[in-house]
């Protein structure tokens, strides 16, 4: 087996606030660019009801700026239907424009394999090039065919840092492009870029938020950026 080239992590980030509320940070991200493999779009645990002018203008800059916007859509492993997981990744193309979903709450099984085959062929349907499942674990190999990007870790620092070190065997036909962790609670200075690295997930996102709603922080890496 040729081994796959290793490369520097690039960020994921979720930023699941309201771009009233935080511009600033809406206006890092478009600013880093460059830094960025995927923001992932997320006005109301999904697309909302109704649409949102302002999350449609950030994600239109977004997009401007080559970055890939990936509409959240929760999954809950495998329990909510396929109608309604469908009707939210519509809304996303619609509303707001993205390019790509992240599928949230990803189960791990082989036996739920073919529902997520159908959920992924909808999603490319409705315009998803970049195609995102959110794990937080290490699923079945199966996965891996569904998807450009499997979340393989998601979590707070402490479980991150003690977690094992070497991903399951499977991993190492995958180029490490494929894989994704987030990680949220980091103290400062934590070598979380340095642990995905080693841990073979070129894309990754360390934030410092905390409790029920860590992700409403910037990654470290784009809050000292210049």
């Amino acid at each position: 087996m040729t081994p796959h080239p290793e490369k520097a992590p690039m960020l994921l980030v979720p930023l699941y606030e309201h771009p009233a509320d935080r511009p600033e940070a809406w206006e890092r991200l478009i600013a880093c660019a460059g830094r960025l493999h995927s923001v992932v779009l997320n006005p109301a645990s999904g697309p909302g009801t109704a649409p949102d002018e302002r999350f449609a203008a950030v994600a239109a800059r977004l997009r401007e700026a080559g970055v890939a916007v990936l509409g959240y859509t929760d999954t809950d492993y495998g329990r909510r239907p396929h109608a309604e997981v469908v009707q939210d990744l519509l809304r996303h193309r619609d509303w707001y424009g993205a390019d790509g979903a992240f599928l949230d709450q990803a189960a791990s099984g082989s036996e739920l394999l073919p529902h997520y085959g159908r959920l992924t062929v909808a999603a490319r349907a409705a315009g998803a090039r970049t195609l995102v499942l959110n794990h937080g674990v290490h699923p079945h190999p199966g996965y891996a065919a569904l998807a450009d990007l499997l979340v393989t870790f998601e979590g707070p620092w402490d479980a991150y840092r003690d977690g094992s070190a070497t991903p399951p065997p499977w991993t190492a036909d995958h180029p490490a492009d494929r894989f994704c962790h987030l990680v949220y609670a980091v103290p400062p200075d934590a070598p979380a870029a340095e642990l995905a690295a080693q841990r073979r997930a070129a894309v990754h996102c360390a934030v410092p938020g905390t409790g029920a709603h860590p992700w409403g922080t910037l990654p470290y890496a784009l809050e000292t950026a210049g």
